[in-house]
């Protein structure tokens, strides 16, 4: 071989095997367990949905999938977390898409963007929410709480997961319609906020049916108006807020799966394939349901659309109402 084609087919070599590990990731991944970031903390509905899923994935990839709560500021905290990783496949990031919609409208400077800062993996889901109050309290209806809070004169104090997520703005919302003020209190999730309810430290809260049902069942919290299109199968007793005199007050909660952009297009659609398999298996939707988990499956490109719309509907909700963070 002369000099020339000794160089030639030497830079060929090297470009082969530059190709071969640049691939590599897409055909090989994963190699090691993946974190899976969530921006609540655990016992709550966003942990126990991420949980249901992470074990499954896992079992799917052949590795380990590892969930790690960063919890605070509305969501952002583990939000700018996830964007900030390397997006190699390792690390994805279980979203409360509805609270971060929230989120972004409410800050100001928030540290990430889910339309601009990630790629679509897939929709999971959704969880309901209810207001439900501290059994000392003696209201056993929509209409009674109503009457009961307007008589405190603004003098009591009201739970939500946190400044920025659904539960804080639909206390806000609440409060606008009835024509009402109280004393906002935000924890770092249902399992910091609940306590406190329990205890009487606080008066209502908007919560998932997710989070709230085992104390609901024990009696320790009385449930008033659950804040969907349809009652809830765990608690058909429960009515919608529609139900109970207070039209247009039902919020579509939801969950999905994302990965900091730049994440190689292989992985994401291995993901989304297994993702698919899980929430389309009639053992794990019954499985959920009983925890008041509704799971549904939407691909990337579907989920990119609803992440849109979610972030154009709370922006505008958020402006007319001219709602503030405390």
């Amino acid at each position: 071989m002369n000099p020339i084609h000794r160089t030639l087919f030497g830079a060929a070599l090297s470009f082969g095997l530059m190709h071969a590990s640049m691939a590599a990731p897409d055909t090989d991944w994963p190699k090691k367990p993946i974190q899976m970031v969530l921006s609540f903390p655990a016992g709550g509905s966003t942990d126990v949905f991420a949980r249901s899923i992470a074990a499954p994935l896992g079992e799917a990839l052949g590795q380990a999938v590892v969930i790690e709560n960063k919890p605070g500021a509305g969501g952002m905290i583990g939000l700018g977390a996830a964007a900030k990783a390397n997006p190699d496949g390792y690390t994805i990031h279980f979203s409360a898409l509805t609270n971060q919609a929230i989120s972004q409208a409410l800050f100001k400077n928030p540290p990430a963007d889910l339309q601009k800062d990630f790629a679509s993996v897939a929709l999971v889901g959704s969880v309901p929410h209810i207001v439900e109050v501290n059994p000392s309290v003696p209201a056993k209806n929509l209409p009674e709480l109503i009457a009961f809070i307007k008589s405190k004169n603004g003098n009591f104090n009201y739970a939500s997961q946190g400044n920025g997520t659904l539960s804080h703005l639909e206390s806000q919302l609440f409060m606008q319609r009835i024509g009402a003020t109280g004393v906002h209190v935000p924890y770092k999730g249902s399992s910091f906020a609940l306590p406190d309810l329990i205890a009487g430290n606080t008066l209502m809260m908007f919560d998932s049916v997710t989070a709230s049902l085992p104390h609901i069942q024990s009696g320790k919290l009385r449930p008033i108006a659950i804040a969907s299109t349809e009652r809830s199968p765990l608690m058909p007793n429960v009515p919608t807020f529609e139900q109970d005199g207070m039209k247009k007050f039902d919020v579509e909660n939801l969950f999905a799966i994302y990965a900091p952009k730049g994440t190689s297009p292989a992985i994401i659609a291995r993901l989304e394939k297994e993702i698919r398999k899980i929430l389309t298996n009639p053992d794990f939707k019954n499985k959920l349901a009983n925890q008041g988990i509704h799971p549904e499956f939407a691909n990337s490109e579907k989920l990119t659309d609803i992440t849109s719309a979610e972030h154009a509907k709370w922006l505008k909700i958020v402006k007319a109402s001219n709602i503030k963070i405390d």
